[in-house]
């Protein structure tokens, strides 16, 4: 007998290719049979008439590193059907941790998640795995190194490059994190301290990467004005270090930037046809979110947040930052440019009040200028600011989501619609992603055939993951698996009401256990750490 049988389901396998007809078999964390089970039985059997069946998505750019400590189930994902994610993007990880890095951590968890434990730990890459492990997981777990977690770690908030013991000491801690299982590097080149550092650094730490089989994953050093510039760094990386390249959340950002986005995908069409391995990700929204802090020149970040606050509350200072915010710096351009305050929402900050607002909005009803509001409302919250900024193009996004070379990642932290991760007013793309792809990109607009929607959320992030034994199904395969409608599936978070499952998504297997039935969590915790460069992964 079986453990369980999907019976009747539209199969979409996760290649591309058209779905078909079939029942599932699954025993223990495997499926075993794929094709007309009826002779068989199984110790539960679900009926998957008029659904689809999917492998389970995999989210390769979320931010869930310190969520899953607090909430291992993480709901806001996989209810959508994501049954594996990636952590420790865009440069920023939990760990490895020494020095300025750990204060740092510190203040950001007293900031964002109060009652999450840290004293004592984790610091290290293989800690950091093992409390995940020992807490339970819903969902399997893969982690990236951050290279502003390293370099604060190294050299703390310091402008300027590495000297050569500070570099080893970076490639020391990563090959720490790349041999307790790390799937590779990623950077945030928009983020203080790694937007301090040249390509040469960058280069150097990919070199280590390559020595593990690992992936290089970059949030680029501008979305905007330097977009160009900063794509062609990112295959210069690949290039040059011999590590694949996976670009996060692809775009073209702010109004004067629109358009851009066949130009984009051709510089890295043009790359992967000179043999360089570049592949990209993307949310479906047209505003993306980040810290209030990110509106501020590189300069200002330098020491760390208690030099921040104390320029913050200088007026000179200020004039300085409100000048290169519109007029920008060197080659830095703020990411302010092309959206404005009137389309810059507060998501995070000590006030509830003010969250769900814009700046504009906020700053005329107290009567005082924008930028003093926003640099008040730093100071006050000690940078702890979030915010969602709507900076993205339709056009421009389909474009994006069309190419076969772009993947699905949420950029977003797991959540809950209750309980301790139930704070501010996130992004909904934390609640919505995927569902919002299969139900308005693919039912209602047609931008993506779903066979090749799903290929985008499983096999082609497993490929670029290295997890050969998911991302599709077929016998021998990981028992990871969604089953949804495809008439009904689709995002219900908005920007103001973001705690909000999605419909039509019916059940969700994690390695062979159903975790999600009928709309809800079943309390299973059968996720897996997936330490790359082991068995199994």
């Amino acid at each position: 007998m079986l453990d369980a049988i999907i019976r009747g389901a539209r199969v979409v396998d996760g290649t591309g290719y058209p779905w078909f007809r079939a029942d599932v078999g699954v025993l223990g964390d495997t499926i075993v049979g794929i094709g007309d089970l009826s002779g068989l039985e199984a110790a539960h059997e679900v009926d998957a008439a008029g659904r689809v069946l999917a492998p389970g998505f995999i989210d390769i750019h979320t931010h869930s590193d310190l969520p899953l400590l607090v909430d291992g189930t993480g709901q806001s994902h996989l209810r959508q059907g994501v049954t594996t994610s990636v952590v420790g993007n865009c440069g920023n990880s939990a760990a490895p941790l020494e020095g300025e890095a750990v204060e740092y951590q510190r203040a950001r968890i007293a900031a964002e998640h109060p009652n999450l434990d840290w004293p004592g730990g984790p610091r290290r890459m293989a800690e950091y795995l093992d409390a995940l492990e020992e807490g339970g997981v819903s969902g399997n777990v893969l982690a990236l190194v951050g290279h502003g977690t390293l370099r604060a770690s190294a050299m703390g908030f310091e402008r300027g490059a590495p000297d050569r013991r500070q570099l080893d000491k970076m490639k020391g801690l990563l090959r720490e994190g790349m041999e307790a299982g790390a799937v590779g590097l990623s950077t945030g080149l928009i983020y203080a301290p790694g937007s301090y550092s040249e390509t040469e650094e960058i280069v150097e730490l990919a070199r280590v990467v390559r020595e593990y089989g690992g992936i290089y994953a970059t949030h680029i050093r501008g979305e905007n004005d330097t977009l160009f510039d900063a794509v062609a760094e990112a295959i210069r990386v690949g290039e040059e270090a011999g590590v694949p390249v996976q670009i996060a959340h692809l775009k073209a950002m702010g109004r004067h930037m629109w358009g851009s986005s066949e130009r984009l995908l051709a510089e890295i069409e043009a790359a992967r046809a000179r043999g360089v391995d570049v592949t990209a990700d993307q949310y479906p929204y047209e505003a993306s979110a980040t810290g209030l802090g990110a509106y501020l020149p590189g300069w200002a970040h330098e020491g760390g947040t208690p030099a921040l606050l104390e320029r913050l509350a200088d007026p000179g200072a200020r004039d300085r930052m409100r000048r290169d915010i519109l007029e920008g710096s060197g080659d830095w351009i703020s990411v302010y440019r092309g959206v404005g305050w009137e389309r810059t929402m507060i998501t995070r900050c000590q006030d509830p009040s003010l969250e769900g607002r814009t700046v504009a909005e906020l700053a005329e009803e107290r009567g005082v200028d924008p930028f003093d509001y926003a640099f008040d409302l730093l100071l006050e919250n000690a940078a702890n600011v979030g915010g969602v900024y709507f900076t993205i193009g339709d056009e421009d996004l389909e474009t994006i989501m069309a190419n076969p070379l772009v993947m699905v990642g949420s950029d977003s932290g797991v959540s809950a619609v209750e309980g301790p991760l139930a704070r501010g007013k996130p992004h909904p793309r934390g609640f919505g992603t995927f569902a919002r792809v299969l139900g308005r990109y693919v039912r209602e607009r047609g931008v993506l055939r779903l066979e090749e929607a799903v290929r985008k959320m499983t096999s082609m992030p497993a490929a670029r993951l290295g997890l050969w034994d998911r991302g599709i199904l077929r016998e021998g395969a990981r028992a990871d698996m969604v089953l949804f409608d495809p008439k009904t599936v689709g995002d219900r978070a908005t920007y103001t009401d973001p705690f909000a499952y999605p419909a039509g998504v019916h059940a969700v297997f994690v390695n062979g256990r159903e975790t999600v039935g009928d709309h809800c969590h079943l309390g299973v915790r059968a996720g897996r750490i997936l330490r790359h460069g082991t068995a199994g992964v």
